[in-house]
């Protein structure tokens, strides 16, 4: 058995689990700190005695953070609630009759505003393999729209070989990194947009999101849903024409849910302390601690998915593991509050009730 010495045990310490969580790919935990300062706001809404400034600050902070944490300007980065909203500007962004390029299998916050566009006669949805996704980018593809990280099965797309082979084609990328932002470095000065949530592994509440780019590229996303708060200085422009919005990234912004952003900042600021290079080397270094006590090759993915016998369920339960079954299978997300005890224990759990194979041994993702 492989041993990984964790980094992190100072910062296992500002968490408050106990072990055994191994879904951060469903939902992420916060760190005390952030707990603290939502609780605080919600003790001040119920007194009356609650003040924006402080909630104004905490979303520019959850910009800078995510922006430091991906390695883009601040001016680069909008704030949402969700995902799918952020995709449906880009599909609003594409000419008419353009063909956007995705995975079979995608989750489908980045695929149905497309479906929903092509229902329209906008624009045509093409569908294939991850594995046959580089190749099938060709002459005719105006997007690919893809997730880093598989949702369902932590699949990592090949992303030096498919900004080359889109950029060789002249077609746009879009990336979901909802699975991925937080433990997975990625080039962003070869892609054009990415978009993610911030309640997994941002260790957001629900109700945060972002969209980065290019600057062309965010040129070119349509602000269709531009509220007061993408002003060029929201309160002072939350009331009457002329149209007066932000000349950078946050003229695509929406009004922040207040609690989800005050949770955000304080958990986004620790992992951008860390960096992603440092959290994703020991989250994989689990996943493959966990792979190789199945007897599975190394992967490069904090996420590993496999089937399960019904009888590891009411098992991983006793063992206090939690965890996920996705598209069928068993998902186990590994994260910087995790440790190799909690590998140790899922594998003792799941100790001659595992299927030990890979969801496609000819595609694992480690081209990238």
């Amino acid at each position: 058995m492989p041993t990984s010495i964790s980094p992190f045990p100072a910062v296992r310490e500002l968490f408050s689990t106990t072990g055994g969580y191994l879904d951060s790919a469903t939902y992420g935990l916060p760190p005390r700190a952030a707990t603290e300062a939502l609780l605080a706001l919600e003790r001040a809404r119920s007194t009356g005695t609650m003040a924006i400034g402080p909630i104004d600050a905490a979303v520019t902070r959850s910009r800078h953070a995510f922006a430091r944490l991906i390695g883009v300007p601040p001016a680069r980065v909008a704030v949402a609630g969700q995902v799918s909203h952020f995709v449906g500007l880009v599909a609003a962004s594409l000419r008419p009759g353009a063909t956007v390029l995705v995975a079979d299998g995608e989750f489908t916050s980045l695929l149905f505003p497309f479906l929903v566009a092509q229902q329209r006669g906008a624009l045509t949805v093409r569908s294939v393999p991850l594995e046959r996704l580089v190749d099938a980018v060709d002459e005719s593809t105006d997007l690919v729209a893809v997730s880093s990280a598989q949702s369902s099965d932590g699949r990592v797309v090949p992303l030096a070989e498919l900004t080359r082979a889109a950029r060789a084609c002249g077609a746009r990328t879009l990336l979901d990194v909802t699975q991925s932002a937080g433990w997975l470095p990625l080039p962003v000065d070869r892609v054009d947009l990415l978009t993610g949530g911030g309640y997994k592994w941002l260790l957001g509440p629900r109700g945060t999101a972002f969209l980065a780019g290019s600057e062309e590229a965010l040129a070119d996303v349509p602000p269709g849903t531009a509220g007061w708060y993408a002003g060029a200085d929201p309160w002072t422009s939350i009331y009457g024409a002329p149209l007066r919005l932000a000349a950078d990234a946050r003229r695509l912004d929406l009004s922040p849910a207040w609690a989800s952003w005050v949770g955000q900042a304080p958990a986004l600021e620790l992992l951008a302390e860390i960096g992603e290079s440092a959290i994703g080397a020991h989250n994989i270094a689990l996943a493959n601690r966990f792979r190789a006590g199945l007897g599975l090759p190394p992967g490069d993915s904090a996420i590993v998915a496999l089937d399960i016998t019904d009888a590891a369920v009411a098992r991983l339960t006793a063992a206090g593991v939690v965890a996920s079954r996705r598209a069928g299978r068993l998902r186990c997300a590994f994260h910087l509050y995790n440790d190799e005890a909690d590998v140790d224990n899922l594998l003792e759990a799941v100790a001659g009730h595992a299927v030990p194979e890979d969801p496609d041994p000819a595609y694992s993702g480690t081209r990238r």
